[in-house]
């Protein structure tokens, strides 16, 4: 089971997304959250293996994600731009790395079903 804690904002984009995995058998919601000032806690608490942000400037991880992700190098990272036109994937190995994927409900299922080890596989 694929467990995602969905942070992304506006309210709107949170919950289409959380519309969008609701139905998959193979993916569990365990946290929606609306400030992303609860993110490391809510990170720590319900150890997801993907979470799902809002994307504030394109090619860029958002900061809020920085100390989750070193606590946790191996949950991955979906940020989600506003406007709906961007979708980027972070991964953590040696270094942090990103992929930009088609922005739609198949986008994020694709990357929620991958392994995420290269961007071969995502391709």
């Amino acid at each position: 089971m694929i467990r995602v804690l969905v942070a992304n904002r506006p309210r709107l984009i949170r919950e289409l997304l959380m519309a969008t995995i609701f139905d998959q058998p193979d993916i569990e919601i365990v946290g929606e959250i609306e400030q992303e000032s609860e993110i490391e806690e809510s990170v720590e608490k319900m150890q997801p293996d993907f979470l799902i942000v809002a994307l504030d400037k394109l090619n860029h991880l958002p900061t809020t994600c920085m100390p989750a992700m070193r606590k946790h190098p191996k949950m991955r990272v979906i940020a989600v731009s506003p406007d709906g036109n961007n979708l980027v994937f972070y991964w953590a190995s040696l270094r942090i790395q990103s992929n930009s994927f088609e922005a739609s409900e198949a986008g994020v299922l694709k990357v929620l079903r991958s392994s995420g080890t290269t961007s071969e596989e995502l391709q």
